[in-house]
């Protein structure tokens, strides 16, 4: 088991003894986020910003004008609200190639409590034009996205994490933007998960008939294929480390709504409130996304078919 921030952190320096056309830019977080190791080893690719994260997506603007493709890495929080402008006006708007990696996402940021745990930032670059918006649930699955990050042209925010997680994908595995990963296959009752949720909702429904679908991508979606997955289903459940505001809860609610099937969607995240400090797993338990709320949810969907 390895944090999605220490398997990044890591991959940074694989990468760049292949490939020269990337810098790091980093706000004083470097310890945090895992870029220590590429700082250590490639000092002339790493910008150090000092803790001014607005100042540094300007930057990072700047430098993909001259062919460099910044890879921008801090806390999600900050990545989401602090410098939220610039990540929107000289960013997106002009599609500059920059490549945001955000960790500590959700209350799974522990015991750095609310004012640090970003419960907000998939529904913000959500709502952002040209952002691709990325969330791997383990680290072969974070590999396979910072290689797509590197070869899209154009903004892209991706979610890395802070607990250890187990890889669920073997090596063979392909990301495909905007697909859903089917994991487990079920009747009636299929459960979407993304990032840390991923393997607490595969753990959930192993001894259940209910199918399992992760959702690396929460912009863009291939519609047509969470339509396929979602026919003939009774119940969907979402789960997600994140507000149930704007993120997967509302992703798969939209597919549902406009393509008019008749599921109904509950959602497990974040019930719209702020987090707490504490241990992440005992959070998890106290908000009700942890393994137990998940078999919860299965169980008492189960009683109404």
């Amino acid at each position: 088991m390895i944090s999605l921030r220490e398997a990044f952190g890591k991959y940074l320096v694989e990468l760049a003894e292949k490939r020269d056309d990337f810098f790091v830019l980093d706000a004083d977080v470097a310890g945090g986020t895992f870029t220590h190791w590429f700082r250590d080893k490639y000092p002339d690719r790493f910008v150090q910003c000092g803790i001014a994260e607005q100042n540094m997506f300007g930057v990072a603007a700047g430098l993909s004008t001259l062919g460099i493709i910044p890879i921008v890495s801090t806390y999600a929080i900050f990545a989401s609200l602090r410098a939220i402008e610039q990540a929107r006006n000289s960013i997106a708007y002009p599609n500059f190639n920059v490549k945001i990696i955000a960790s500590h996402p959700g209350i799974d940021t522990g015991p750095d409590g609310a004012t640090h745990q970003a419960i907000e930032d998939l529904a913000v670059y959500r709502a952002i034009p040209n952002f691709v918006v990325l969330s791997p649930a383990d680290e072969i699955e974070l590999k396979k996205c910072l290689d797509f990050a590197l070869s899209h042209k154009g903004p892209v925010y991706m979610r890395t994490g802070r607990s250890p997680v187990p890889n669920i994908h073997d090596k063979k595995y392909k990301f495909r933007l905007g697909e859903p990963d089917i994991l487990k296959d079920g009747r009636n009752i299929v459960i979407f998960a993304t990032g840390i949720e991923t393997y607490r909702a595969l753990n959930a429904a192993k001894h259940h008939d209910v199918a399992v679908v992760n959702v690396p991508t929460l912009k863009p979606i291939n519609k047509e294929s969470f339509v396929e997955i979602l026919k003939g289903k009774k119940f969907a459940i979402t789960c997600e480390d994140h507000n149930i505001v704007g993120g997967l809860g509302s992703l798969i609610d939209s597919v549902v709504a406009e393509s008019g099937l008749s599921v109904k969607v509950v959602k497990i995240g974040i019930k719209d409130k702020f987090g707490k400090s504490g241990d992440p797993k005992e959070l998890a338990e106290v908000f009700g996304i942890d393994e137990k709320a998940i078999e919860m949810e299965i169980k008492k969907c189960l009683e109404q078919l």
